[in-house]
């Protein structure tokens, strides 16, 4: 008589969807679990709220009388002025989130887990970054709105201020690859959060946002000309119908809109490159 003993068999691993399809799949599934999260904590969409109605509000009716655009010393010129450079701004500070919450994440030891499931691996990042698009886009509506409340308004057709709206959110989709890699090269969210906001500063004022480059030093113009930031804040302002002031000869003033697309695209191949790459050689 002999005894047969059952090998259990090691059950096989899934593997992931290949290709591009897979790799979307995987992006949008991330992207739902962060969605998920946020709705859960609404104090980091309402926290995320505040700081650009602040702004909104304190720069319309604190400097509003005091600015000289075109020649114009109108609260409402300057107004119409603002806005654009305040959407643009509140896009990109919204990077300095996406960095915290990656580093919070890598902090926990939810980025390893990640790393051991079969899915894509730019998956987590591409998902991450989509859910914090949701969210701009979220506040871009809200804080538009307020805009409207406090005297903003525009002289072109629906489509291209909706154009105006998309550059804005690739602009800020762009920036958030950036804050990704921050994210990733950082040890805990307060010194991502850190980091996120040094090199938003100077991006952000030596621009077009809040004064016209023509009242800057002359060795700051080409410097504020030919800065990505400043170039979708000039698309903006053409496409809304607020151009308060000529633009200068430089190429991405002259073509802004353009110029805007062309430094979105490159920022996004060439951070999202750098951000992958750290994700997969990061223990």
């Amino acid at each position: 008589m002999t005894a047969t003993t059952d090998t259990p068999h090691l059950a096989a691993a899934p593997r992931a969807g290949g290709g591009i399809g897979g790799s979307v799949r995987d992006s949008l599934v991330v992207a739902k679990r962060n969605l998920i999260r946020m709705t859960r904590i609404p104090e980091m969409v309402i926290f995320g709220l505040i700081q650009p109605i602040m702004f909104v509000v304190l720069f319309s009716y604190v400097f509003g009388g005091s600015m000289m655009i075109g020649g114009s010393t109108s609260p409402s010129d300057y107004r119409n002025f603002l806005m654009a450079g305040i959407f643009a701004q509140t896009v990109t500070f919204a990077t300095a989130g996406a960095g915290a919450g990656i580093a919070d994440d890598m902090h926990k030891g939810l980025i390893d887990r990640f790393r051991s499931l079969p899915m894509a691996r730019g998956a987590v990042l591409t998902g991450r970054t989509l859910a914090d698009l949701v969210q701009t886009t979220l506040t871009l509506v809200v804080l538009a709105v307020v805009a409207l409340l406090v005297g903003w308004r525009t002289d072109e057709n629906v489509g291209k201020v909706l154009g105006g709206f998309a550059l804005l959110l690739l602009l800020g989709y762009a920036f958030s690859w950036i804050g990704a890699l921050i994210g990733l090269s950082v040890r805990t969210p307060e010194a991502a959060t850190s980091g996120g906001l040094i090199w938003l500063f100077p991006v952000t004022f030596i621009s077009n946002a809040f004064v016209p480059t023509e009242n800057m030093a002359s060795w700051l113009q080409p410097v504020a000309e030919w800065n990505p930031f400043s170039a979708t804040v000039q698309a903006c302002r053409e496409l809304f119908g607020n151009p308060g002031v000529s633009p200068s000869d430089a190429w991405p003033m002259q073509h802004a809109v353009w110029a805007s697309l062309i430094w979105s695209v490159l920022i996004i191949v060439v951070f999202r490159t750098l951000a992958v790459r750290k994700y997969r050689s990061t223990a």
